[in-house]
C-alpha cells in the first residue's frame, strides 16, 4: 500500500525553507531595533530622574538653611529627625541616592551662582556625565 502524496512529502521534509529563515531573521532584527531604542530612552529617563531628585535635595538643603541658619554638613543630616524639637527628617534615606544608587555629591562650602551649595551626580558609572544643580 502506498501512502498519499501529501503524507510522503511531510515525512521527507527535514529542513527549514528559505522563506521561514528570512522571516525569523526579520523578527530578530525588529526586536533588536526596538530594544536599542528602549535602552536609549531608559538612559535618558534616568538622567531626568536624577535632575529632579537633585532639585528635591536642593530644596531640602535650602529649607534646612532657613530653619537652622547654616547649610547641613552632609546630606545624611537631612535624613535624620531633629533631636532638639523632634521634627521629622527633611528627606527619606533613598532621596539622597541618584538613580544609579550612589549618594549625591554635596559641597556645602562651594556655592553656585544662585548662592546654593553644589549638589551633583557623576551619572552612570559606565558612561560618566555630571548632572548638577548649577546648570539649571
Amino acid at each position: 500500500m502506498q501512502l498519499p502524496r501529501s503524507i510522503q512529502q511531510r515525512s521527507t521534509r527535514r529542513a527549514f525553507t528559505l522563506m521561514e529563515v528570512l522571516v525569523v531573521v526579520a523578527i530578530i532584527v525588529v526586536l533588536a531595533g526596538i530594544g536599542t531604542v528602549a535602552f536609549r530612552y531608559l538612559s535618558d529617563s534616568k538622567e531626568s530622574i536624577c535632575t529632579a531628585k537633585i532639585k528635591v535635595v536642593e530644596n531640602a538643603v535650602v529649607g534646612y538653611n532657613l530653619k537652622k541658619g547654616s547649610f547641613p554638613g552632609s546630606l545624611a543630616e537631612l535624613t535624620e529627625r531633629d533631636p532638639n524639637d523632634g521634627s521629622p527628617a527633611y528627606l527619606e534615606a533613598d532621596a539622597i541616592l541618584d538613580p544609579w544608587h550612589n549618594v549625591f555629591i554635596y559641597e556645602p562650602g562651594s556655592l553656585s551662582k544662585s548662592g546654593k551649595p553644589r549638589i551633583y551626580s557623576n551619572g552612570d558609572p559606565g558612561h560618566p556625565k555630571t548632572i548638577a544643580n548649577w546648570y539649571q
